[in-house]
């Protein structure tokens, strides 16, 4: 079972170290991803878009943003809260870093699932680098709830 207090959850080091590479390795993409379409944003361009043709269409939607803050600035903060998160946990090992980290994957997954949504059902069009980013927040969460989950062997010693 999936064990959320943050005090009693032990990786062993070499998940932890795993865990931490793809954290730092996926948060990164998405940064980048959600960097490109925040400049894009405040630029007043949409973003080009060469597989599919609905970049434009997403961005440009009244989904697109909250309130007067563009979703994508959303993102690049919650990408860039992970990789500091991760980036902490490798400068102090502090578990907990890494598994506050984990938590914060579970947020991300759930809005890229209602973004994801939102396009394929009400704005009916597909945009590349927001499919981008829910796929990074997929991955983070997959890496995430390997990190959340005790090794089997730590819970049978204790």
């Amino acid at each position: 079972m999936m064990n959320l207090n943050l005090s009693s959850t032990t990786l062993s080091p070499n998940k932890a170290k795993v865990i931490a590479i793809a954290f730092l390795i996926v948060s990164f993409i998405g940064f980048l991803d959600s960097s490109y379409l925040t400049v894009q944003h405040y630029r007043g361009e949409p973003p080009s878009c060469a597989i599919f043709t609905g970049c434009e269409t997403v961005a440009e939607s009244k989904y697109a943003v909250a309130g007067p803050i563009p979703l994508a600035l959303l993102g690049l903060l919650y990408y860039l809260a992970i990789f500091i998160l991760t980036v902490a946990y490798f400068d102090t090992k502090k578990e907990r870093l890494l598994l506050l980290a984990a938590l914060l994957t579970i947020a991300g997954f759930l809005a890229s699932l209602y973004f994801v949504y939102l396009q394929l059902f009400v704005i009916k069009a597909i945009c590349l680098y927001c499919m981008i980013s829910a796929a990074s927040s997929t991955a983070l969460f997959t890496f995430g709830a390997f990190a959340m989950f005790r090794d089997r062997d730590s819970k049978q010693c204790r």
